[in-house]
């Protein structure tokens, strides 16, 4: 059997990263997909631009990805676009917005978001209404795996039987009309979506750092056996907290308190 580690939202977390690697590789895993924002939020995209590149086999764009990393951005403009510098920003700009393989039989597609754009937002937990995500919304699961120009697919290419996404930093996998949605939540900024409180002692069961593993025949066409493995994993947040208070990342103090807490800062006070 062939294993694949799936993650996603690095958003510059290099302890989270090196963690998560080494993880894999100690599994004896040698394929692994990212499914983009591997930059913003913390304060080595730098680094993890690079480990990402030495070590992933696919790496898909984020919306944070291309927000950051457009030609058009001017010097100073961002604090982590002058980081990562120009020839960086340039490949994680040419990324690809989804990758297609087969495993066990099972065509299975990954992209950041949704197949309609990079900053749509899937959640089949929780409602963004009234949230200033509501406009992008996306209420059918099936929706997720329509072929459209975004993606770079018509009505004559091959329907997905199942779905990777990120972007939402909350781990997921259920069945719908005999297909499979997965999420394999986030690395280096998970998000409890219920979380409200920045110093609940049991928010510590959330902030590790998640990913998937797919088990099966990769390429295969042929419909045999699949398993899909949710691995939760601890990692030395107070190494990455001591690396953002040394840095000047202006919004380091807001980042610092979602690490510790798992919690999405904006989404909170929006509830409150």
């Amino acid at each position: 059997m062939d294993k694949v580690a799936i993650f996603s939202d690095v958003h510059g977390n290099i302890t989270a990263l090196e963690a998560v690697i080494a993880d894999i590789e100690s599994r004896g895993i040698n394929k692994i997909f990212c499914l983009g924002d591997s930059v913003l939020k913390s304060c080595n995209s730098d680094k993890v631009i690079d480990l990402l590149r030495q070590k992933c086999d696919v790496i898909i764009k984020g919306n944070c990805d291309e927000a950051i990393t457009r030609p058009d951005i001017p010097k100073g403009r961002f604090w982590t676009r002058d980081l990562i510098g120009e020839e960086r920003a340039a490949f994680v700009y040419s990324l690809p917005v989804s990758y297609d393989f087969y495993m066990s039989g099972y065509l299975i597609r990954l992209f950041h978001a949704s197949p309609f754009g990079l900053d749509y937002v899937f959640n089949p937990m929780f409602s963004n209404k009234d949230t200033i995500y509501s406009a992008t919304e996306i209420h059918n699961p099936m929706d997720l795996f329509e072929n459209t120009e975004f993606i770079g697919k018509s009505k004559n290419d091959p329907v997905p039987d199942i779905v990777g996404y990120g972007h939402i930093h909350t781990p997921n996998i259920f069945r719908i009309r005999n297909k499979t949605i997965f999420n394999p939540g986030s690395v280096g900024m998970p998000i409890e979506m219920l979380n409200d409180n920045f110093y609940d002692k049991t928010n510590k069961f959330s902030t590790v750092a998640s990913y998937i593993i797919l088990e099966g025949k990769f390429g295969s066409k042929e419909l045999s056996s699949i398993s899909f493995n949710l691995v939760r994993l601890p990692y030395d947040i107070e190494k990455e907290i001591e690396l953002l208070q040394n840095s000047n990342l202006p919004s380091k103090e807001r980042l610092i308190l979602e690490l510790k807490s798992a919690t999405n800062y904006a989404n909170m006070h929006l509830r409150n």
